[in-house]
């Protein structure tokens, strides 16, 4: 299993309307690399779910439902998509502040390519977010 970090604006896409749909396509991306990580998921990876611009936090889990789909939006068939669902909200979101104080987490690429909407978290920074976040 691998793990990853999918960031949306919360007044667009946010984790309560993922909450209510169930399932949703994470869909839009035009980044190269985090095009190559939406391809490179696997059902049953894990993801967390960061609110960007408003918030600037990792407020849930979502869990990859359907991988290997190509992104709905795009004419070309050049970026990919994949199907989300919830697994569960933080009981305490863990701030882009809070992250950037951590030690553990100093080489994640939420800090080292802060633009990527799409990121990998390796296991060990996986296991300190979930405690920051209260799991």
């Amino acid at each position: 299993m691998r793990y990853w970090l999918m960031k949306s604006e919360p007044d667009v896409y946010g984790w309560d309307d993922l909450v209510a749909e169930g399932e949703g396509t994470w869909d839009g991306v035009r980044n190269y690399r985090a095009r190559n990580n939406l391809a490179a998921m696997e059902v049953g990876d894990l993801a967390f779910f960061y609110h960007s611009n408003i918030g600037l936090e990792i407020v849930g889990i979502a869990k990859i439902s359907v991988s290997g789909i190509g992104d709905p939006t795009d004419d070309t068939g050049k970026w990919a998509a994949v199907k989300v669902k919830p697994v569960e909200k933080l009981p305490h979101p863990v701030t882009l502040k809070a992250i950037k104080a951590e030690p553990r987490l100093a080489d994640c690429e939420l800090i080292k390519l802060s633009r990527l909407s799409v990121a990998e978290i390796r296991p060990d920074e996986w296991a300190v977010i979930r405690e920051m976040g209260g799991l």
